[in-house]
């Protein structure tokens, strides 16, 4: 075969096979991949040291709601998985919306479940990934389930409806139909 010819054939095939590269390249993950394994979001307030049990305590106590705004700043300051940054993954979640225009939804938190940050306080920092998708998807709404696909970073931002620590440069989103083969 001519120089030519195989050049030509092997661009053809690196076309024909550059989809299914692409959906490898990115490593699925769980939600407790984000979580650093020695992390105890509770650790504040286990022990002799936690001073009362917040179990006991009615809500319009001061006590209760002074270890609620403890439990936020840890949460918020919740640390990140150091090795994840840069990552190209995939993982799955709810949508939250925060950006949408007449192209399409363009900037989302996702969450692990239900009701995350709108129906009921945000989750750990490290629990929630603030997306930015390359392309608007118009048909996306909120608490959507949906597999996203990027590469990951740690960055932490602040939004209306929580914190996040981590950011995800979204290049894919799809449907979520259950655990990938």
């Amino acid at each position: 075969m001519n120089p030519l010819r195989r050049r030509t054939c092997a661009a053809l095939a690196c076309a024909m096979l550059a989809p299914a590269m692409a959906k490898e390249a990115f490593r699925t993950i769980a939600w407790d991949d984000l979580l650093p394994q020695d992390w105890n979001p509770w650790a504040d307030f286990q022990g002799a040291g936690a001073g009362v049990d917040l179990r006991r305590l009615p809500d319009d106590d001061p006590r209760a709601a002074a270890a609620l705004q403890r439990l936020r700043k840890v949460w918020d300051d919740a640390p990140l998985v150091a090795a994840l940054d840069g990552a190209a993954i995939r993982i799955p979640g709810y949508v939250v919306p925060l950006e949408t225009s007449a192209q399409g939804l363009r900037e989302l938190l996702l969450v692990p479940h239900f009701g995350a940050c709108i129906h009921t306080p945000p989750p750990p920092s490290n629990q929630i990934v603030h997306v930015r998708l390359d392309k608007p998807h118009k048909s996306l709404g909120t608490m959507d389930t949906v597999w996203v696909s990027g590469r990951l970073q740690l960055a932490r931002a602040s939004t209306a409806h929580g914190v996040s620590g981590y950011a995800l440069a979204g290049q894919r989103v799809e449907r979520y139909a259950g655990a990938p083969r």
